[in-house]
């Protein structure tokens, strides 16, 4: 047998080099999208347009994310709304004023909603025909071209809340007009919540549309005295038209830095070329940040996608990614699901992909949301359970407040750990010691108080909560809750305490970190058949289709059952994903494949990783790439055939992707851990793990080449490598090194590097 040795080297680049973001990534068209989720997307995370055509008009789909109807759900808030009452009504198994009270005004009200910002219209019917329209990703600029030699340009600023034009070779007949969401008219009935209400129903008095020679304003009035302004100006430069668009609102968190007319006029004046010279700036840093080289072009294509989506929809200032961010639909309706803040997955999946990916600045939007809403959680808390600590609906407007829908999930004691999830992810990928002590423990801390306080010891020694469920099994019905524990809640409530720990401990906090292990280990074992499979609960196995996998939280995200623990895991892991296989996907949506794709890669299967994310791609994706809930190909993959718009399936294919090309569980760094054998040349560059160390890798024909890992702060840490021949040579800023037959084990300073080479 030939011997392979690895030759660890100090050297002066950091990276492998990895051919990143090219042309064939982009959304490339022979002439525009005729559908509002066909478009080409733009934005910056509080602005965003859709550009498509309508009617012979290039229309641009403007929209900000802070345009809420914020108006308290009706009927929500009534004497009955309370935890315990709940438990009462379920003990009784008089079930159906709860869904009344609390799941009934979700679909019989039209608000609180998101609502949309307005359109602008270009006619262009006497523009001849179209040649081509794309989006370059890379430069997030749009370009439609026409025959004739006409040219539209268009971006949405990396930093700035403004929109920006250009059209070259203008026609001297151009015409453009602002259309603002008709918010008056003949109202259909109510209760379509996928399809989304008549915007009528909101009962909003019709905006006021004010033209003058080179600009127009639209301003609207919502619930409450919430007003949003719109704005589009432009001017002649030769043949040529340059404008600017603009969206305010009145919400005081998020204020433009001058007036709507003083900050149009400054981004006209400084005109098209100097605001895209620093929007370009911009992303081309947010590229730096990794880039990937699979064999498999249209996955590829879809992760490029992906990034280039997230950096437009999560922006640190901004408001987080919702159900659809700031692509509402413009489609005369309130968007599917209202467009609101689903904590019972749709967010948390949103932002799995940002910490591999090396984007925690734009991970933090989210993190910032949720703790700038933090008191009204805890008024929630106190109202609705009765109870101190820390509990977060699980559907919110965009301040946090609750706003009813099935309860399993929309008042669900556990969405908080969830929540939790992502504050221990942002610390372990970041290892910001400023962030663990001010806001990661502290926010799961309190998780943990609440968490503590609703739960008690069973006759059998047990701490479990008084009812539970996993959502959203049996829908919104009394046999939705049980008993026992569910999986899903049990999971949740294990992750929380052990985080709460472990962090405790880390910051010296000795008596604490001892309180909640010893509440951790007062919680039972999770529910398994006699075949080890993960079940729903002890009275419920896995036996129905469903697009929530909530009873495999324990395996990913929490990865408490965890490949890396051994056989008796490996073999829960295995054989759960077995049954969910057989079972089958009739009633998965797009977001089930891309997250199944996660688990198996976490289970080591690259090809069963693989096929979930083609799936996912070529079925569940409008051609823009957006996730359509729905299977398009209607080809049996899901009898799911709608296709309401969110982005979660999205930002989970992403994340499928990267923990098939790189894992870091438990302080181990495996690289390429799942990718198909028909992989023979695939390649990375600075995907970040936990830790905070940057590692790049390349294989070729079949081997790996090379391995390099950078540390940002300092730490110990095993690399899981291909061979157990290692020589490790001259080292700089890394020592304690010690090798055995599948790892090497290595200290480094911060800012240390150690290049593995095959030779």
């Amino acid at each position: 047998m030939m011997k392979v040795f690895w030759v660890a080297i100090c050297i002066c680049t950091s990276t492998i080099q990895t051919i990143g973001q090219e042309k064939e990534h982009n959304l490339q068209f022979n002439t525009l999208p005729s559908h509002w989720d066909e478009a080409l997307p733009l934005g910056n995370g509080m602005i965003g347009e859709l550009i498509w055509q309508k009617d012979g008009k290039i229309r641009f789909s403007l929209d900000r994310a802070d345009l809420w109807d914020e108006r308290p759900m009706k009927d929500l808030h009534r004497n009955e709304f309370s935890y315990k009452w709940v438990q009462e009504q379920v003990a009784k198994k008089d079930y159906k004023p709860v869904q009344e009270y609390f799941d009934a005004p979700y679909d019989r009200e039209p608000a609180p909603s998101k609502i949309p910002g307005a359109a602008m219209e270009i006619d262009m019917k006497s523009w001849g025909d179209q040649q081509s329209s794309e989006l370059d990703i890379k430069s997030a600029t749009s370009t439609i071209t026409f025959k004739n030699g006409i040219i539209l340009n268009s971006f949405v600023h990396a930093t700035e809340p403004i929109g920006c034009f250009k059209i070259k070779n203008a026609p001297t007949d151009f015409s453009i007009e602002l259309i603002p969401p008709a918010y008056q008219g003949k109202a259909s009935a109510g209760g379509d919540v996928v399809g989304g209400d008549d915007l009528t129903r909101l009962g909003y008095k019709q905006g006021i549309v004010t033209k003058g020679e080179n600009n127009i304003t639209y301003t609207q009035e919502g619930w409450n005295g919430f007003t949003y302004k719109v704005s589009i100006a432009w001017k002649w430069e030769g043949k040529n038209i340059e404008g600017v668009w603009t969206i305010s609102s009145s919400n005081p968190k998020f204020k433009l830095p001058l007036s709507e007319e003083k900050f149009i006029q400054k981004h006209l004046d400084k005109g098209y070329q100097s605001d895209h010279a620093s929007h370009v700036n911009w992303w081309n840093d947010y590229w730096k940040a990794c880039s990937i080289k699979i064999p498999d072009q249209q996955i590829e294509k879809q992760w490029y996608l992906e990034q280039y989506k997230f950096g437009s929809a999560s922006r640190k200032g901004a408001p987080p990614i919702s159900l659809q961010a700031i692509w509402t639909a413009d489609n005369g309706r309130i968007p599917p699901w209202k467009g609101d803040y689903h904590h019972d997955l749709n967010t948390q999946l949103s932002y799995w992909p940002s910490y591999t990916s090396n984007h925690l600045d734009e991970a933090m939007a989210y993190l910032d949301h949720l703790d700038q809403n933090k008191e009204n959680y805890k008024r929630y808390t106190k109202q609705y359970f009765g109870v101190e600590g820390l509990a977060v609906p699980g559907v919110t407007t965009l301040d946090g407040t609750e706003m009813g829908g099935w309860i399993q999930y929309s008042l669900s004691p556990t969405v908080s750990a969830w929540l939790s999830h992502h504050f221990y992810l942002q610390w372990r990928y970041s290892m910001d010691k400023k962030f663990l002590k001010e806001r990661a423990y502290p926010w799961i801390r309190d998780v943990s108080v609440f968490l503590e306080n609703i739960t008690s010891i069973d006759e059998k020694g047990k701490r479990k909560l008084p009812i539970s469920s996993s959502p959203e099994i049996n829908d919104n019905s009394l046999s939705a809750w049980f008993n026992e524990n569910t999986n899903y809640d049990l999971a949740l409530m294990k992750f929380n305490f052990s985080a709460a720990a472990s962090l405790a401990k880390e910051l010296g906090l000795t008596n604490e970190s001892k309180h909640w292990d010893s509440i951790l280990h007062q919680f039972g074992e999770f529910s398994l058949s006699e075949n080890n499979e993960l079940k729903f609960a002890s009275s419920l196995p896995y036996n129905v289709s469903h697009r929530h996998f909530s009873h495999m939280m324990a395996i990913h995200p929490l990865g408490i059952i965890n490949w890396n623990n051994g056989s008796n895991d490996q073999q829960i892991i295995t054989n759960t994903l077995k049954l969910l296989d057989k079972v089958g996907p009739d009633y998965w949506c797009g977001y089930s494949y891309a997250w199944e794709a996660n688990m198996k890669a976490h289970a080591k299967d690259g090809e069963g990783a693989l096929k979930a994310l083609q799936i996912f791609s070529k079925a569940f994706c409008s051609t823009n790439s957006f996730h359509l809930n729905g299977d398009q190909t209607k080809s049996g993959l899901s009898k799911f055939q709608y296709r309401p718009f969110t982005l979660e399936g999205n930002f989970a294919f992403a994340a499928g992707l990267q923990e098939m090309l790189i894992q870091s569980h438990e302080d181990v760094i495996e690289v390429l851990p799942a990718i198909p054998d028909a992989w023979k040349d695939v390649s990375f560059d600075n995907l970040r793990t936990q830790g905070a160390f940057f590692v790049s890798a390349a294989k070729k024909k079949g081997v790996i080449r090379k391995i390099t890992i950078k540390s940002e702060v300092g730490g110990t840490v095993r690399i899981k490598v291909p061979t157990n021949l290692l020589n490790p040579l001259h080292i700089n800023k890394v020592s304690g090194i010690q090798v055995d037959p599948e790892y090497i084990t290595a200290t480094f300073a911060p800012g240390a590097e150690m290049t593995l080479v095959r030779q």
